[in-house]
């Protein structure tokens, strides 16, 4: 599920982040998926160009859609490049080694067969992360494995993976059972019998559960995900094996039209995406699959569905809001913390800067979305929302206007309500962190502290 590789301090983008693929944010501006996209293992490469103060600077060139770690994937290539057929073959060639030893359908019958066995002959390559059949044991017989692999641990493959935590790629930081509950708790609450689960396993895994043990438990889901280790607990109609960074289905046409039919039951209706993404992830890249995904859910033609668009929660942490709003203008925050099981910082409970800053954004009306009591959130009558407890009205701004679980406080000169360990800066003229560098203001001479000189020409060293 989504990952956590922003510290948890709430004070802005720590690692940032938020301007590295916008125009004039200095660095790398994403222009996005070109038609005619080189491929690398992951799939069609995006399109982007290095910028300065807002100009785009230098050559075009592609790289990895799902990887910003060159040491993950360093595939690179000019956009004008002359690519020759040597190396084309020996792209194509790699890309096809890359790719996993069984294909989703030789999986599914391998599980087939792996449920047909006796406990005492199941096992799992904890190395290879791969379900083992007796006649392969001895290939793997130097790696550590699981033995008397249940069919309850193979109903919960999430906790039988490791989970693959480069924050960049698949940061899998499974949800707790605390937010994974509650999200299924409002999915059903609000009438929705089918979830698009896109990188959240263990929602979906929750679902799965559910569905196998009650047959009064409508709800169903598909998980769209880039780990293919799942293919091995999951049909072709409950898992496609996908890259939410550039909308690409690894199986083909048969995939998409897999997911096409998930999304067309009930015409169209009563149908949800929920998304966890990587939260190193490029939110510009994110936004255009989503978006492709609501379009694939609004070819069912339904009346209506044209107006609309598909109801979904993006979770994701709260310093990312505008850039959410700036692609979807619809949706607006939640103020539930979510939190995982397996992020040292992402924890429910803690209290000042460590509290989780990820949260639910959605289309769907705030007021609908019912937030638990006991854990301290109370509806806000005036803004028509559940809120924080920390998360007072401001009387002046007319919100309630906290994001990370403390209580703001209003700067009148401001004129909007900021974090309470801001304080408002002349020189700035806004309010910042006290330890923060102005702006404005000249940096004055290490020597004297005054401005317009540097320290070797300082006026007081040549006096002494």
């Amino acid at each position: 599920e989504g990952g956590g590789n922003m510290a948890a301090s709430g004070e802005g983008d720590p690692e940032g982040l938020c301007g590295a693929e916008r125009p004039g944010a200095g660095g790398l501006a994403l222009l996005g998926l070109a038609p005619s996209a080189p491929s690398c293992p992951h799939g069609p490469a995006l399109l982007f160009v290095k910028t300065s103060q807002g100009k785009e600077e230098g050559r075009r060139f592609y790289a990895c859609s799902a990887c910003r770690d060159r040491k993950d994937c360093n595939f690179f290539q000019w956009e004008d490049e002359k690519v020759s057929e040597t190396r084309l073959v020996a792209r194509e060639e790699y890309n096809r080694n890359y790719q996993p030893p069984f294909t989703h359908r030789q999986n599914v019958e391998r599980y087939k067969n792996f449920v047909l066995l006796p406990l005492s002959k199941r096992r799992f390559c904890q190395e290879c992360q791969q379900l083992l059949f007796p006649t392969e044991w001895e290939k793997h017989l130097d790696h550590q494995f699981l033995c008397n692999i249940s069919i309850a641990q193979l109903k919960s493959p999430s906790q039988l993976l490791y989970p693959l935590e480069n924050k960049k790629t698949n940061a899998q930081y499974l949800f707790a059972d605390r937010s994974c509950q509650l999200l299924l708790d409002l999915i059903i609450d609000l009438g929705f019998r089918r979830v698009l689960s896109v990188g959240t396993p263990r929602l979906h895994e929750m679902i799965q559960s559910k569905a196998s043990q009650g047959e009064d438990f409508r709800v169903r889901s598909l998980l769209l995900d880039i780990d293919f280790r799942y293919s091995q607990f999951y049909t072709e109609d409950e898992f496609c094996h996908y890259n939410m960074f550039n909308h690409y289905f690894f199986g083909g046409e048969a995939a998409r039209e897999a997911c096409m039919k998930f999304l067309h039951q009930d015409n169209g209706g009563r149908v949800i995406m929920v998304t966890d993404p990587p939260f190193g992830g490029l939110v510009g890249a994110l936004a255009a699959s989503f978006k492709k995904l609501m379009a694939m859910w609004k070819e069912t033609g339904k009346e209506g569905h044209n107006n609309q668009e598909m109801p979904m929660f993006w979770i994701f942490p709260y310093f990312f809001e505008s850039r959410i709003l700036e692609f979807f203008p619809s949706f607006s925050m939640l103020d539930y913390q979510v939190d995982y099981d397996n992020h040292a910082l992402y924890k429910h409970g803690k209290t000042g800067r460590r509290q989780s800053p990820v949260r639910i954004f959605t289309n769907l009306t705030p007021s609908m979305i019912v937030l638990p009591v006991e854990e301290g959130y109370r509806f806000c009558t005036i803004c028509q929302r559940y809120v924080s407890s920390g998360n007072q009205h401001c009387e002046i701004c007319n919100s309630c206007t906290s994001k990370d679980g403390r209580r703001w406080k209003h700067c009148v000169l401001c004129k909007k309500c900021v974090k309470p360990s801001w304080f408002h800066c002349n020189n700035c003229n806004c309010c910042a962190l006290q330890s923060h560098t102005c702006e404005k203001t000249d940096a004055g001479c290490f020597v004297c502290g005054k401005a317009g000189h540097k320290r070797s020409t300082c006026p007081s060293l040549s006096s002494t």
